[in-house]
Parts: structure tokens; C-alpha cells; sequence
């Protein structure tokens, strides 16, 4: 299994299955596509590969600047690699890609991997303006010698939406990451390296670790979480700050664990947040007394929660 940066380097050695997309988070509906595509792929003696493309079309079209990736490429591409695809393919959506053609995206597709067959969303579209549809594609295949499958996304049981990564974003706007965690199929991440903080944390009795988070990944909204903080092979229950510390007039949003049961020196070590509920949102106190008090029942609640899912 490889992670590749181009076409050219795929080099297949048997006809390929191919599917497309930034598959952004690897949610459910992701993997149920990939896993289906490579155990096909498998069966028929051929090779499954998974195009997908950094930076995501939508930063580069619509030129957001706010928070808007739920995983970073090298976690994305990981997450890919563990359904068994034999490739997945990153490639840099620069202007070269945003300006191809359909038809000559479809020649890359047929001539460096191979492609038999395409999987894709009903609603799937590629090339300039998204001119390469479904219908168009199937045009294409008749000429090229592929076919393609239009694959219907699994939905979520509670609602009957279909899972997207879009509709996880809002939910981790508004601080939903259980539900975020039920359409992704595991707990959402953040990770990176502890930073020193202002230590306010240790002043009042109950240190924290600061994460310095990627600054384009998305940040569950403002709030107290329940997560599992992971350093290594060890993780410890956490109580998760994200805010800007409003008791303290802070201004800059911050991600703050404190560790329960834990004690030491983690600067500059990597660690993983899992967020499995939150417990509030944040606000602000009249003193430190008040802020202590409910930083205690902040813990005791995650304690509590924690424990009872691992049960």
C-alpha cells in the first residue's frame, strides 16, 4: 500500500478500480466506499486506488480563510491507507488540476492507472465547472473501455441524511461531537505538540497542556469537553478547554487539557485529543473561586463519562 503525490508514479500492475474524492475526515460513508472498492478490486485480481487532493477545492474556489479541514493530508491519507486500498493518490489542486478538462482528466485516469472501473457519488463531478457528471462519465467509459459505479452514500439512522463531510463541520460548529463521532465512525481528533501556555493553569492547582494545533483544521466550538488526551501508547481521561478563557479577558482561542491522574513535563511531546462529549460551553466567572468550582465538577462529569463508555 503507497501514498503517492502523482499519476505518473502509480504504475499499476494489473487493471485498476478507481474512485475520487477529497474524502475529507474518512467518514463512514468514505469507508464503507474504499473498503467495498478494494475487497472488489481483490476479487477480481485487480488493484483498487484512491485519488483524493490537497488543498481541498473548496479553500482553493471559494477562498474561505476560516477553520475548515477535519483531518490534516498525512492523517487523511493514513486513515485511507488502513481500508487496503493498493494506492492512494494526492494530488496538489493547483490551476493545472482546476483548469483540466473532464476528457483529459478521464485520459489520466485510463492511460497512467489503468482504470476499469470508476466508484463515485451519484452527485459526483470532475474537470473545469465540474463538467465531468455521471452521465458524462458513462459517455466517456463507453468510448475508453470503462464503466462506471454510481454508489449510493450510507445515511445517518438518526436522521436519514446522508453522511457528508459538510454536515460534520456543523455539527463541530455547534459543539456536536457526539453526533460528529457517530458519522465519522470514531471519536474527532485534534492533534499536535505541547506548547507553554501562561501557566494560569498550575497558579490555581489544576495544569494544563496546551495544544498548538494546525490553524486550518476545524475546532469544536467554544466549550468544556470529555476527551481522551493520547501521548504515545498511553492515554489518560482529559477535561478539554477550547476558548478564549473570558474570566481571565483572553482574547486568543486556545485548546487546553488538563490530564487527570497525570503529572510530569510534556512540552514539545505530541499528543492526540479524542473529544467524546461536551459538558458545557464556555463562560465567564465573577472570581477564581467560582472557576475552580466548576473546573472541579468539569472533572468529576468527565471522569464519570469517561469511565462509563469504556466500561
Amino acid at each position: 500500500m503507497r501514498h503517492l503525490r502523482n499519476f505518473e508514479d502509480a504504475e499499476p500492475i494489473a487493471d485498476s478500480l478507481v474512485t475520487i474524492g477529497v474524502f475529507d475526515g474518512v467518514h463512514r460513508g468514505h469507508k464503507s466506499l474504499i473498503r467495498n472498492l478494494a475487497q472488489c478490486a481483490r476479487a477480481a485480481g485487480q488493484q483498487a486506488i484512491v485519488v483524493t487532493f490537497f488543498p481541498h477545492p473548496d479553500k482553493v474556489l471559494d477562498k474561505t480563510t476560516e477553520r475548515y479541514y477535519l483531518t490534516r493530508p498525512e492523517k487523511r491519507a493514513q486513515l485511507l491507507l488502513t481500508l487496503r486500498p493498493d494506492s492512494v493518490i494526492t494530488l496538489p489542486f493547483d490551476e493545472n488540476i482546476r483548469q483540466l478538462s473532464a476528457s483529459a482528466f478521464v485520459d489520466k485516469l485510463v492511460h497512467n492507472l489503468r482504470m476499469k472501473e470508476l466508484w463515485v457519488g451519484a452527485d459526483f463531478a470532475l474537470g473545469f465547472q465540474r463538467e465531468g457528471d455521471v452521465p458524462y462519465l458513462r459517455a466517456q467509459g463507453a468510448s475508453h473501455g470503462f464503466t462506471v459505479n454510481a454508489v449510493d452514500l450510507i445515511t445517518d439512522q438518526g436522521s436519514g441524511k446522508q453522511i457528508s463531510s459538510s454536515r460534520i463541520r456543523e455539527k463541530l460548529r455547534h459543539g456536536d461531537v457526539s453526533n460528529a463521532r457517530e458519522m465519522l465512525g470514531r471519536s474527532y481528533e485534534l492533534e499536535g505538540l505541547v506548547v507553554a501556555g501562561e501557566g494560569r493553569g498550575r497558579a490555581i492547582g489544576i495544569p494544563t497542556a496546551n495544544l498548538s494545533v494546525w490553524d486550518e483544521q476545524l475546532a469544536p466550538a467554544n466549550g468544556v469537553y470529555a476527551t481522551w488526551a493520547v501521548l504515545g501508547d498511553v492515554r489518560y481521561m482529559a477535561a478539554t478547554n477550547i476558548g478564549q478563557r473570558p474570566t481571565f479577558a483572553g482574547e486568543n482561542v486556545t485548546v487546553e487539557a488538563h490530564l487527570l491522574d497525570f503529572s510530569g513535563d510534556i512540552y514539545g511531546e505530541k499528543m492526540e485529543l479524542h473529544f467524546e462529549k461536551r459538558l458545557r460551553a464556555e463562560r465567564r466567572f465573577e472570581g477564581l473561586e467560582d472557576l475552580v468550582a466548576q473546573i472541579d465538577k468539569d472533572i468529576a462529569t468527565t471522569r464519570r463519562h469517561l469511565n462509563a463508555i469504556s466500561a
